[in-house]
């Protein structure tokens, strides 16, 4: 298929702005290399210090996205696996803190033979390391994708750069790609395109060793040919290898838009990388679905990280899968906890055709999230609630036990004298925060006659966890005679993963995170089930002989 069996890399860089789109670059690009039949690989390297984002506040990083392996890792983990259809491993994200880790337990160890350990060589070379080590897992690879955080003059960036240099000499300019991506704004108040910063950051990365090859310019305006001529003087490259990466409606038109533009020619061409050409009809299709759906729903998304959508990534991609599955436009609800703790649920919930609580942690906005589910439980709605969602629904129907009202969580209150949800067993004795909680991929056995079994049609399934919490087995009993369901267990019996809610049209909740194993091309078979139940409530709410849904007039604002 390839000229030789030498692995290639692709290095992307990105300047003038953080938030361009490199995650979401690099995945188009692995997904048109292997529509092409090349095996690729696609990794991470993150600049902080910490080891692994498992610890950082959602608002300073957004979603924490899960591996199979129990690594916790960047979101952008998340868009490399749902376009280049791949599990990851933990080799797949590195950052300054695992690296530094590394050599530092290295030269305690003495395995430096008493040098004096610096950033180079030991840290850009344990960088390459670990680059390298990406092009043989599991067989030979043909790309290794390898995309840079942060942005050029970053210093915490500098030895990933050093390294990136460095492998352009040590591999040869037929086995490495440099793509740098940066902003090309659009002046109103002038009516011009500036390519002045794109100028400036290419100095910068030329500066420090680096050549770019390729140019990806992020912009909200065509780039005319004299765009990108002018671009192509000043950066020097051919003004072939200036790409335009214009905004789109979904991201999953990006690698089309790519390809349009040739940019998968060109690393081809460059790498001499001799292969088919991509066949994208398929996912052309799946495309047109998303920007041309049959139907709309409006599903609620309860939670207190609503005014940063990122918290939630992985959840607001599996529904847009769904919505494929459905032919359906999923349109998201922001919905704050808190305020329905202040103002009541039914100013926020009523004329939604679903509600998902999704995972998080701490005390804040639970009793609004609780407010919620005992609305749409009591209205029949649709629900769908993840990890600490499930917990939360657990905790409302059991509150319906007479005696039981104080039930809670022992993660919110100590006291209570019913801890529905309790620490697991394996969790009492743990101090350290980081990778510490149930991680990774476990198994779960289905109950035939459930909601679930219905979704997967299957009886096993294997799905990604992160929770420290569970169900309290010792409840099991009496939360049953209020109708809730123990739809999942673990393979041994004593974890629940999945419970519904009997005489309730689509009532689930899942311990575990199925939006991790959501792909474009597969929609995971909870969000399709979902999301048609919410269709279905939605075509029954109808007035007779009208075509327009019955929503309510609640305040805009306060469902944004």
């Amino acid at each position: 298929m390839v000229a030789e069996s030498k692995t290639k890399y692709i290095f992307v860089t990105g300047g003038v702005s953080s938030a361009l789109g490199k995650g979401i670059a690099s995945a188009s690009l692995g997904l048109l290399l292997k529509k092409r039949g090349l095996k690729v690989n696609i990794m991470k390297l993150d600049p902080y210090l910490n080891v692994d984002p498992g610890t950082m506040n959602p608002f300073q990083h957004g979603e924490v996205f899960v591996l199979d392996d129990g690594s916790e890792t960047d979101l952008d983990l998340g868009h490399y696996e749902r376009f280049i259809d791949e599990n990851l491993t933990i080799d797949n994200n590195v950052t300054s803190g695992s690296i530094y880790n590394t050599v530092i337990s290295r030269e305690r160890k003495g395995d430096y033979l008493g040098a004096t350990v610096q950033v180079i060589p030991h840290i850009t070379n344990e960088i390459k390391d670990r680059i390298r080590k990406l092009g043989n897992i599991n067989g030979h690879v043909d790309v290794v994708i390898v995309e840079v955080g942060g942005t050029v003059g970053d210093i915490e960036g500098l030895p990933f750069l050093e390294a990136i240099r460095q492998m352009g000499l040590e591999e040869g300019p037929e086995n490495t790609v440099y793509i740098h991506l940066t902003l090309v704004p659009y002046l109103e108040s002038a009516g011009e395109i500036k390519t002045k910063p794109t100028q400036h950051s290419v100095k910068a990365l030329r500066e420090i060793g680096i050549q770019p090859n390729i140019l990806l310019c992020r912009t909200v305006k065509e780039l005319k040919p004299e765009v990108k001529e002018k671009i192509g003087l000043f950066c020097n490259v051919s003004p072939t290898a200036v790409i335009q990466d214009i905004d789109t409606a979904t991201i999953y038109e990006v690698p089309l838009l790519l390809h349009d533009e040739g940019m998968d020619d060109l690393v081809t061409q460059h790498l001499k990388l001799f292969c088919r050409p991509p066949d994208l009809k398929d996912y052309r299709v799946m495309v047109s679905k998303i920007k041309n759906p049959k139907h709309k729903v409006r599903i609620g998304m309860c939670g207190k990280y609503v005014k940063l959508k990122d918290a939630y990534k992985s959840i607001i991609e599996a529904f847009t899968h769904a919505g494929v599955e459905n032919d359906t436009e999923v349109e998201l609800v922001w919905v704050s906890s808190e305020n329905i703790k202040q103002h009541g649920p039914e100013i926020y919930l009523k004329g939604l055709d679903g509600l998902l609580i999704p995972g998080g942690f701490g005390e804040r906005g639970i009793e609004g999230k609780i407010e919620a589910i005992e609305y749409v439980k009591e209205n029949k709605i649709p629900f769908f609630g993840i990890c600490l969602g499930m917990q939360c629904a657990v905790i409302a129907v059991a509150r319906q036990v007479p005696g039981m009202e104080d039930a809670n969580s022992f993660e919110f209150d100590r006291e209570t004298d019913h801890p529905v949800i309790h620490m697991m067993a394996d969790q009492e004795n743990v101090t350290e925060m980081g990778g510490t909680m149930r991680l990774g991929s476990y198994a779960c056995n289905l109950a035939r006659d459930s909601l679930s079994y219905k979704a997967y049609k299957k009886d096993k399934i294997n799905e990604r966890h992160r929770h420290r919490y569970e169900f309290y087995n010792k409840y099991r009993d009496v939360l049953a005679k209020q109708g809730l369901k123990i739809a999942g267990l673990s393979p041994d019996k004593r974890l629940v993963e999945i419970i519904e809610l009997k005489d309730h049209p689509w009532f689930v909740g899942v311990q575990f995170h199925p939006e991790l194993k959501s792909r474009p091309s597969f929609a995971h078979p909870l969000f399709r089930e979902f999301v048609g139940a919410a269709l279905k409530y939605n075509k029954s709410r109808f007035e007779p002989g009208s075509d327009i849904p019955i929503y309510a007039n609640a305040d805009e604002d306060k469902n944004s």
